[in-house]
């Protein structure tokens, strides 16, 4: 018998929410999950956090206008478990409690203020399931946040071997380093550098470039494999378990970093709300696969919005 579930992920930029059915438990490994209803805003929860240390009112309530709307959608839908999961922005954020209570009072649940642990673990175990036969083990899982990049190590029989969460979200490294529009040759090689440091940090710790399949999550990476496809419109179907090489990221990268906002704006794939932050997230894909002697990425739709539905099974 199927069960109705309702996960939420609140990141740094963006809020998730997945309405599914999981499937019986003695349906075996491999049984998917059966999308009810996925939907996704920009809010930018995480606007000046870095720099701050606080998460702007305004960040909360564009927020909080989002949840209410995804209330109202669990609520159509009949899910019978729920779970909200907050991830990097609301770690850093010295008036958590005001998003805490907030959240309460909006959506009736308690959010998990994820761990970077517990995030690498959920979005393993979002991404694995259903790999594609020729995605060889051992895994990399990179999840390239706004605020954080989480990086796994695993198998899809084993499970996580080991995890990691790093500072270096296209949020954070956009406020930090990329403030030119299109940011100067200068600002570019400073976030480089920023990022390089924490990849090798990462991959020395999972250890990462053991892996013999880098598998890419999030909106960062699917945009970035939508346009290499050079496809005219967001296609999740085509996007979920292609493969692109280094040498189409990089392209994409470099293009990506020398356009203005409003010439990324003008890529048919590009959300509205990633275009200020999306050459920061490509650089941070780059980085990942030039340290790690990644020849290719896989992309993955699914994420840690399905591992936080299938944590209700």
């Amino acid at each position: 018998m199927t069960t109705r579930v309702a996960a939420i992920d609140c990141g740094t930029n963006s809020i998730r929410l997945l309405v599914a059915d999981l499937p019986d438990p003695s349906a075996g490994p491999e049984a998917p999950l059966v999308d009810v209803s996925r939907r996704m805003e920009i809010v930018r929860l995480g606007q000046g956090v870095d720099k701050t240390g606080r998460l702007a009112p305004e960040a909360i309530e564009r927020t909080r206008v989002a949840l209410a709307s995804y209330a109202a959608e669990i609520e159509k839908f009949g899910a019978e478990r729920v779970r909200m999961c907050a991830t990097s922005a609301t770690r850093d954020a010295a008036n958590a409690e005001e998003f805490r209570a907030m959240v309460r009072q909006t959506l009736g649940v308690e959010p998990e203020v994820l761990t970077g642990d517990e995030e690498a673990r959920l979005s393993f175990t979002g991404a694995v399931r259903g790999l594609p036969a020729d995605a060889e083990p051992p895994y990399l899982v990179v999840d390239i946040g706004g605020g954080s990049t989480e990086f796994v190590v695993g198998t899809r029989d084993g499970g996580v071997e080991a995890a990691i969460s790093m500072d270096i979200g296209c949020v954070r490294m956009t406020e930090r380093h990329l403030h030119g529009d299109p940011p100067s040759p200068d600002e570019i090689a400073a976030a480089e550098a920023d990022i390089a440091v924490a990849v090798d940090r990462a991959l020395t710790a999972v250890p990462g470039r053991k892996a013999a399949t880098l598998v890419g999550l999030a909106g960062s990476v699917t945009t970035v494999v939508a346009i290499a496809l050079g496809l005219q419109e967001y296609d999740p179907g085509r996007i979920h378990h292609a493969r692109v090489s280094y040498d189409q990221v990089a392209e994409v990268t470099a293009d990506l970093l020398a356009k203005t906002r409003e010439q990324r704006l003008a890529i048919p794939v590009m959300h509205p709300g990633r275009a200020d932050v999306i050459g920061a997230g490509a650089l941070v894909l780059r980085v990942i696969m030039e340290r790690a002697g990644m020849p290719s990425v896989v992309a993955s739709e699914h994420d840690i919005l399905d591992g936080i539905a299938w944590s209700l099974q």
